[in-house]
């Protein structure tokens, strides 16, 4: 029998707001926090509580980028030609998200999402590395350096596999007594709730099977290791949308050209505007301004979230939809989905939670990325009882 294993289980979208009423891992870990969450998608989420550090540090903020010199995607552009009903389908950019991603060799998560082919060589994508490996941010380390730096052993979930068998591996791992250390990342409720919000009787069905399986996993750990840490976690909530807004629509109506006058990414919750031509800037500007559905977000407001860049690199502008409005069609889909995050990080449905099996979380712990501190010193300790 081992002497440790500290277990850090992410369950993807399992917002304060959902669970605050309800008793999910009161046993297995009763002491609970509300976390605030950081301004962005998971694709900010997922590396802050990994790196510790913000956005404006480490750099995996948004996916898409206006940067027509480094666009990857230049072949690409020749499908603009294909249909709408073709190119808007679902399961054809799934197929052709996996023969870009292997050929250009991306390890990171990767979609094409909704970005037309007509403009696709204008954009870059920010992850080409997976935050879930070693050397995997676009700029400082993660907890899997300082992992591997302390020689400690540990198991990472393989996102590429299903849920079920992220949790057989953990647990043919746990029962080898091969780590000290496990990171497992579940997503399942992130994908439910997108679908059916987070009112459905689907949720709490949801969470009890992840109850079940930590139940499990604990009981296991028991039978290998001495001491079982328990932490269960997520990156962010989930806000129902019961407000739609075709945002593109109403800039189109400006007559200004897209590539040349300005270029953007219209995320479900955000629009991210480049100005290339004298004057856009303003029109632009004037619009968004008398949507009511959301606003510009200040330079003030996103350098006190840490989500301002000096270079413009994720977008000149930031205009940000209230929570419970979501941008469609967007360049992340055609069509309405039932709930969405990435609002305001002070938004009620952005919150994040923490469980956890000890009363020792110290009290500086209050944003996700002050997880990957706890992480550390999970790490320390390993290494210093090696």
């Amino acid at each position: 029998m081992k002497d440790r294993l500290s277990l850090f289980i992410m369950i993807d979208a399992c917002g304060w707001e959902i669970v605050r009423d309800r008793p999910f891992l009161s046993e297995l870990a009763p002491h609970r926090r509300k976390l605030e969450s950081v301004f962005g998608y998971s694709s900010t989420c997922v590396p802050s509580i990994l790196s510790g550090h913000w956005p404006d540090e480490h750099y995996n903020w948004c996916y898409f980028v206006y940067d027509p010199k480094n666009s990857p995607f230049r072949p690409l552009r020749m499908l603009r030609w294909l249909p709408t009903f073709i190119t808007s389908r679902r399961i054809a950019r799934r197929v052709l998200t996996k023969f870009v991603k292997r050929s250009l060799g991306f390890r990171g998560y990767f979609d094409l999402y909704n970005i037309p082919f007509k403009y696709i060589h204008l954009f870059d994508f920010t992850e080409k590395k997976s935050p879930l490996k070693p050397e995997g941010m676009n700029r400082g380390t993660n907890i899997f350096d300082t992992l591997e730096a302390a020689n400690v052993p540990y198991y990472v979930t393989d996102t590429l596999q299903p849920e079920e068998e992220h949790l057989r591996a953990l647990k043919a791992d746990i029962e080898s007594e091969r780590i000290d250390f496990a990171f497992q990342y579940w997503a399942g409720l992130d994908g439910l709730l997108h679908m059916v919000g987070n009112d459905s009787p689907e949720i709490p069905l949801k969470l009890d099977h992840y109850e079940k399986w930590i139940g499990e996993v604990m009981d296991l750990a028991k039978k290998h290791y001495k001491h079982v840490d328990l932490h269960v976690f997520s990156d962010h909530g989930m806000a129902n949308c019961d407000v739609l807004l075709d945002l593109r629509a109403k800039v189109d109506e400006l007559g200004l050209k897209f590539g040349v006058d300005y270029a953007v990414v219209y995320d479900s919750t955000m629009a991210r505007f480049w100005f290339l031509k004298p004057g856009a800037r303003e029109k632009i500007e004037a619009l968004l301004d008398s949507v009511p559905e959301g606003r510009t977000m200040p330079k003030e407001e996103l350098q006190q979230y840490r989500a301002y860049f000096d270079g413009g690199e994720f977008g000149e502008l930031i205009w940000l939809a209230e929570e419970g409005t979501l941008i469609v069609p967007s360049h992340m889909g055609e069509r309405p989905i039932r709930a969405m995050h990435g609002y305001h990080p002070t938004d009620p449905q952005s919150y994040a939670t923490l469980f956890s099996n000890t009363d020792q979380v110290p009290d500086e712990v209050t944003h996700i990325p002050h997880i990957c501190k706890l992480m550390e010193n999970a790490v320390s300790e390993h290494a210093k009882n090696k």
